[in-house]
């Protein structure tokens, strides 16, 4: 017989069983279903976070800094000469920051110059403390900082606003009063609710005008800005929660911008001279994670010191290999129990069809094509069981989905998705168990006795 008639034989023969057909089938699919849910929970799972970690880890980033080089231990002054040439060297200066732009893959390259964290005033005497950063405003939208309000076309005296600064505005005798209430009674969770509220209250700061206050003069004294204006609000973060949004202070300002807030805000730096063409450190956005190391590489050859995130995104793939390969052992596990069921009904058919198989072995049919007949069969119910386990993973993606968004914001997202990749392999280890569990049936089958088989029946 050809492999086209024993096939047509064993397909005959699975849709005249329908009971053993449905429960063998069954037990595939469970196993299957439990296979492919498994990897796409633990793949999904693994996505989302690498997502999550990106968004505040900026793992497609690379922060640039200054390469000190290393002391020489000669002589003190070969050890100064050598020393000096070696700061030279690892500058991180205007001509660099062009060549890195240039480098294949880069998105984008901005200077972050990170000035301090300073008290925040409005014109209605309400206060914050917040950081300020000097960069090159127009490219806050490639760093994944796009503006809810204004513009980052204005030059200098105005500043554009993380959506955290405009959070918990308040005055210092509001804040003072319930500060000390909370001193008095440190467990009132009311006085604790008031005061997390209080922080994440919003403010109406668009085209408003700030100061800036720096405590940090060896007199004591402190030290006021001149007025600048808000240009832009940046917009809410997605996915991060109230209370950490709340402490992300920061306001932007232009380069020339934080050059003339640090004469202001620091007077005795006043007559020091400022290096314009020098930062001290540069952000570089990579269009891909793949592509981070290598722009890494060509970024240390211009003598450069480079920090990425990328061990966290190699810690979490470790972890969840583990998470992966413990729930491929549960659908394994599942498949194998579905296999004695084929196993039992298999053998159960071979009593069953001994006058079959006793014709056809008196009609010519050898060992192997018995043998054949009903691999070939096993193999079809662990196909039919594993497009079932295919068709009911995807409901139960689904049903999960639609539990994790009523739980949640109530928001249509899909959080578990079902990788391409998961369906072969859950196929592959249906068919497997089908064929395997049809192995000592048909074994069996091909060693009925055909006399005694048509004899007895």
């Amino acid at each position: 017989m050809r492999i086209r008639d024993i096939t047509r034989l064993s397909w005959d023969q699975v849709k005249r069983r329908k009971v053993v057909t449905a429960l063998c089938a069954a037990g595939i699919s469970i196993g299957c279903a439990a296979i492919v849910v498994a990897l796409s929970v633990g793949q999904s799972a693994q996505t989302y976070i690498e997502q999550e970690m990106n968004s505040f880890f900026k793992m497609d980033e690379i922060t640039v800094m200054e390469n000190s080089g290393v002391s020489s231990s000669s002589s003190q002054g070969q050890s100064a000469s050598a020393d000096s040439e070696n700061l030279e060297r690892g500058k991180l200066t205007q001509q660099k920051l062009e060549i890195i732009r240039n480098i294949p893959h880069v998105k984008a390259a901005a200077a972050f110059q990170q000035l301090n964290s300073f008290q925040m005033l409005t014109m209605d005497n309400r206060n914050s403390y917040i950081e300020i950063i000097g960069t090159d405003l127009e490219l806050l939208k490639d760093f994944d900082k796009p503006l809810m309000q204004g513009s980052a076309l204005d030059g200098e005296g105005t500043v554009i606003l993380s959506y955290g600064a405009t959070l918990g505005l308040v005055d210092d005798e509001t804040r003072q009063n319930l500060i000390d209430q909370l001193q008095r009674n440190p467990y009132d969770t009311k006085l604790t609710e008031q005061y997390n509220k209080l922080n994440r209250v919003p403010s109406s700061l668009y085209q408003r005008q700030l100061q800036f206050r720096s405590f940090q003069q060896e007199n004591g004294k402190a030290a006021n800005s001149s007025p600048y204006r808000v240009a832009g609000i940046l917009k809410k973060p997605s996915g991060a929660n109230e209370d950490s949004i709340a402490y992300d202070k920061k306001a932007y300002v232009s380069l020339e911008t934080a050059r003339i807030l640090e004469q202001e805000l620091y007077p005795d730096r006043a007559n020091q001279p400022a290096e314009a063409d020098s930062y001290n450190s540069v952000v570089v956005k990579v269009d891909d994670q793949a592509n981070v190391e290598q722009v890494e590489k060509q970024i240390q050859k211009l003598t450069l010191s480079t920090q990425t995130n990328l061990q966290q995104k190699e810690r979490i793939a470790q972890q969840f290999s583990i998470i992966k390969g413990v729930a491929l052992g549960g659908g394994v596990f599942i498949l194998i129990i579905a296999s004695i069921s084929i196993v039992v009904a298999m053998t159960m058919s071979t009593y069953q069809r001994r006058r079959q198989i006793g014709i056809m072995k008196v009609l010519g049919a050898n060992l192997g094509q018995i043998r054949n007949m009903f691999i070939v069969e096993a193999a079809l119910l662990g196909l039919l069981g594993g497009l079932l386990g295919v068709l009911f993973s995807y409901w139960i993606v689904w049903g999960i989905n639609g539990i994790i968004n009523a739980v949640s914001s109530g928001q249509e997202e899909v959080i578990i998705f079902i990788p391409l990749m998961t369906i072969p392999v859950g196929m592959l280890f249906a068919i497997m168990t089908g064929v395997l569990s049809g192995i000592y049936p048909a074994i069996s089958a091909s060693r009925t006795d055909a006399l005694t088989a048509i004899r007895r029946d």
